[in-house]
């Protein structure tokens, strides 16, 4: 094994993203005594999560590349790049809106906004050692495995469950959604404001569809036969899991604004509600992306009994 391979078998290893979740959780803590955080301690934070996510990015991409016996591996490294360059997006416009309200001193806080602000952002951090946790058995699995037999076997007639989770996960059904979500949020933004029910049904629809590709993901961990493939499952399904609090969170703070601070609702910043689009946006593509994954791991799934380590087909 070479320095890079070396490399990334520690930084994969679950010990060493243990030591990031704790190093995350005792900064958030240190930064929290005096209850507030400042500019520096937010610019801090930002940039290595936003350093992070991109860094993931790339070796999903690089690995999305490489040539492969077991072709749906690289069809899951895809949409695992995707579903992190949505996330990644996400945290560069969240951290953007934040810096120019914390230099503007306009922003306002909710009880407890510190330390609800540090649970987001151990979500965050989670969610992305949960796909590095992931991509790790992936990439064990897409250079050491390949299919026993190109023959793949005819799938059983689906149940009404399977049928509805097939149509789901259809391409066409996820251009429909985008679509509707593009449309709500221009109709809703219209006026240049999002009011409580708006933003209520907005938050809704989208823990609603997080929690059952939850659900749905850690399904596939059980049905698989190979525990290697279950715990790319159980690393995104983690992963999933952490931007599903997060969302949860971040709406629990967005209503209570909109109820009992509305006569101080911080200053909008230019183009805010534009800004707030893109954010909704692109979460909605991280989980349309994670509907389409879901297609490839439960092939992966159905092919897990037909892999063998490439030095045992010679």
């Amino acid at each position: 094994m070479g320095t890079t391979g070396k490399l990334e078998e520690i930084i994969m290893d679950w010990r060493t993203l243990g030591v990031i979740a704790l190093v995350t959780i005792l900064w958030r803590l240190f930064i929290s005594l005096d209850k507030q955080i400042a500019l520096w301690e937010s610019v801090s934070s930002g940039v290595v999560l936003i350093i992070l996510g991109w860094f993931i990015f790339g070796y999903l991409y690089l690995l999305s590349k490489r040539e492969t016996s077991w072709i749906i591996s690289n069809k899951m490294a895809q949409g695992i790049a995707i579903s992190v360059c949505a996330l990644n997006i996400y945290v560069l416009i969240y951290y953007a809106q934040r810096w120019h309200r914390l230099m503007a001193e306009t922003e306002v806080y909710v009880p407890q906004d510190y330390l609800l602000r540090d649970v987001r952002y151990a979500m965050l951090v989670l969610a992305y050692c949960g796909i590095i946790w992931a991509t790790g058995y992936l990439q064990k699995m897409h250079d050491n495995y390949m299919l026993r037999t190109a023959d793949m076997p005819e799938r059983r007639k689906a149940g009404a469950s399977e049928a509805m989770f097939s149509i789901l996960t259809d391409e066409r059904s996820v251009i429909v959604i985008l679509g509707v979500v593009f449309i709500w949020r221009s109709i809703i933004s219209f006026d240049k404001q999002i009011v409580l029910w708006e933003s209520m049904c907005s938050g809704m629809a989208l823990i609603m569809l997080g929690w059952v590709l939850f659900g749905y993901i850690s399904s596939l961990s059980v049905r698989t036969t190979r525990p290697t493939v279950a715990k790319i499952y159980h690393g995104y399904a983690f992963a999933l899991f952490t931007v599903n609090i997060y969302a949860i969170v971040y709406y629990g703070m967005r209503w209570y604004k909109i109820i009992y601070l509305s006569g101080s609702e911080e200053a909008l910043i230019p183009l805010d509600f534009v800004f707030r689009d893109i954010r909704y946006f692109v979460l909605v593509i991280f989980y349309c992306t994670t509907i389409v994954l879901a297609k490839y791991l439960e092939r992966a799934s159905e092919e897990c009994e037909y892999l063998i380590k490439k030095g045992e087909s010679a």
